[in-house]
Formats: C-alpha cells, structure tokens, sequence
C-alpha cells in the first residue's frame, strides 16, 4: 500500500518535515516515491507548502495519507477524498 506521510529532518528539538509519497512497508526516512510538500511546526504560524494537485492524483490512485497529513491538507483545503474545501 502506498501512504502519504511525514518524513522527519532537522536537528533536535527543531523538527522539519517533508510530505512524502512512500509505500508504507518502508522505514519512515527511506526512499521515497516523490516528495509533495513541507511542513514547519516550529515556524510562526506552521509554515505549510504543499504541491495540491500531486496531492489530489496520489490520492486519486488509491495513495492513503496518515492522519497527520490529513490534517495538514484540511488546513491547506484539501479533504482526504482529494477534493477541495472551499473556505
């Protein structure tokens, strides 16, 4: 099964992380399938960038996202079926 989830950088105590397509018998920091988006937590206001329409076509093909990542993309108008919110 192919999952859309978090990849962890950064130092300690100053996490970074990258929103990532990767099949979910992988380790969490191994390889990827394609990298969609970033994610800052520590950043003022929890920086969020991430690609919407790679978004919708991974999920579209049957991708499932964890549930972090599914409140990241409600934030971003993006529901989990892959279509958008309107705010």
């Amino acid at each position: 099964m192919v999952k859309i989830r978090l990849m962890k950088l950064g130092a300690k105590k100053r996490p970074d992380y990258r929103i990532v397509v990767q099949d979910a018998r992988k380790p969490r920091n191994g390889t990827t399938i394609e990298e969609i988006g970033q994610y800052h937590p520590i950043a003022d206001g929890q920086e969020t960038v991430f690609d919407v329409e790679r978004a919708k076509y991974w999920i579209s093909v049957g991708a499932q996202p964890t549930e972090t990542v599914k409140k990241i993309f409600r934030q971003g108008g993006l529901a989990a079926d892959g279509k958008a919110i309107s705010k």
